[in-house]
């Protein structure tokens, strides 16, 4: 199994993470919700007002926008591929003199050594990120499901209309709708819902059913137990 980050309450979804499962024969088996708190970082022997850049990445420079914009609005912001690899470069930049910050989490500040400049600088308290676990299995249900489904909708007038309409006459909670280009003609697109329930309900089945009627394809991601916090 793998752990795949899908979307943050504050910067919303991770694109990559949703194409990724155009081709892809792996199941969603799971998600997982945590509480996320970033920290501005320095090695010990730099002083914080020498800072010159701020590395970290896209989605946590992000989340940390408004704070950075009040207090350390000249510093360049630069994105790198992770926090942990931000909080490396830091390390790395303070053995040889050079005033480099990162953000990132309380675990790269211990592994690295980081002393901590400023701590919870996200811009919002209840910054939530949502992983996906990815693997191969079918999950069973368990009473408190959630089903992500990938539907790729015929080029005609009220197509999406059409499919978002059984949602509603099986009384089934549709929770997420995003749009993704298709790749496959200019223009167009390919939606990825969220709905309550596990595709093994007799409500979701039927939704299901109307849905590979009205739709060119429907790809059943996942089948999983909701996310406690």
């Amino acid at each position: 199994m793998a752990l795949f980050l899908l979307e943050n309450s504050t910067e919303g979804v991770v694109n990559h993470t949703l194409d990724s499962f155009r081709d892809s024969r792996l199941k969603i088996c799971g998600e997982v919700e945590e509480r996320i708190h970033h920290h501005l970082l320095v090695s010990p022997n730099i002083n914080s007002e020498d800072v010159t850049h701020i590395y970290s990445h896209q989605q946590s420079l992000a989340q940390c926008r408004a704070w950075l914009d009040r207090y350390w609005p000249h510093v360049e912001r630069v994105a790198v591929s992770s926090n942990a690899e931000a909080a490396r470069l830091a390390a790395e930049a303070g053995r040889s003199g050079r005033a480099i910050a990162a953000i990132a989490g309380e675990v790269a500040c211990e592994l690295y050594g980081l002393t901590k400049v400023s701590a919870n600088i996200e811009d919002r308290p209840d910054n939530t990120t949502r992983f996906l676990i990815v693997g191969n299995q079918e999950v069973p249900q368990s009473g408190k499901d959630k089903t992500s489904l990938l539907i790729s909708a015929k080029n005609e007038p009220g197509a999406l209309y059409r499919l978002l309409e059984a949602f509603e006459r099986h009384g089934v909670d549709m929770t997420r709708l995003e749009t993704r280009p298709s790749l496959m003609s200019r223009w167009g697109y390919i939606f990825y819902i969220d709905f309550v329930g596990h595709y093994l309900d007799d409500e979701c089945r039927a939704v299901i059913d109307e849905l590979r009627e009205r739709a060119s394809e429907v790809k059943v991601l996942g089948s999983y137990p909701v996310a406690v916090l």
